[in-house]
C-alpha cells in the first residue's frame, strides 16, 4: 500500500498494491494496522456505505459535526469520479482549501478524508458505484453541508455546469462564508 500525503494535513491518497494475472487481479483494499502504522493515525472503521450514480451526479459537500464527525476512506468500485475533500478544521492553516482526486475502478486509488472535512464527488463516467468506510456512525442531527458551487471554494468539478445533477437538498447548502461565521461565533 502506497500512501501519498496531500497538501491538506491528514488527507491521504492511497494506492493499493495490485496483483494482476491471467484470471484478473487481487488487491488488499484496506489493512487497519498497516494504514495506522504508515499514517501515524489510529483509525477504526465502523460503518460502510455504497451508492450508485449516473453521469453528472454530484453528491456533496457533506460532513458530520461535533462528536459525530467522521473520517472516511472512499473509492470508486465502478466507473470514475472526481472526489473532493474540503478542510473545515477551526484554526487549520488550510481552512477552506480542498484537494480533488480522480478515483476509478481502473486506478483503484482511494482517498482518506479525515474528521473535520467536507466531502463530495462528481460522476464523470456513464455510471459509478462509490464505496466508503466511516470511523463513526451517521447522525442526522449532526449533518452539515456546503454549497458545491461556492465561488469561495472554487472547485472545478470537471463537468459542464449544465450536466451537473444535484439533489434539491444540496442546491441550498450553506456557503463557506456562512460556515466560517458560525465557526467563529
Amino acid at each position: 500500500m502506497n500512501i501519498i500525503p496531500t497538501q491538506l494535513e491528514g488527507c491521504f491518497i492511497i494506492e493499493p498494491a495490485v496483483y494482476p494475472d491471467s484470471r484478473g487481479y487481487f488487491f488488499e483494499s484496506f489493512n487497519e494496522a498497516g494504514f495506522n502504522e504508515k499514517t501515524g493515525l489510529a483509525v477504526h472503521f465502523v460503518q460502510d456505505n455504497q451508492s450508485l450514480s449516473t453521469y453528472g451526479v454530484l453528491r456533496g459537500l457533506h460532513f458530520q459535526q461535533g462528536s459525530h464527525a467522521q473520517a472516511k476512506l472512499v473509492r470508486a468500485i465502478k466507473g470514475t469520479v472526481l472526489d473532493v475533500a474540503v478542510d473545515l478544521r477551526a484554526g487549520s492553516a488550510t481552512l477552506g482549501q480542498h484537494v480533488s482526486v480522480l478515483l476509478s475502478a481502473e486506478n483503484k486509488r482511494q482517498l482518506f478524508v479525515p474528521r473535520g472535512f467536507a466531502h463530495g464527488f462528481a460522476v464523470l463516467s456513464p455510471e459509478a458505484e462509490f464505496f466508503y468506510k466511516c470511523d463513526n456512525y451517521y447522525n442526522k442531527a449532526s449533518e452539515g453541508s456546503l454549497l458545491y458551487s461556492d465561488a469561495d471554494l472554487a472547485i472545478d468539478w470537471q463537468l459542464p455546469a449544465g450536466d451537473i445533477l444535484v439533489s434539491e437538498k444540496d442546491q441550498v447548502n450553506a456557503t463557506f462564508q456562512t460556515f466560517k461565521e458560525r465557526l467563529n461565533s
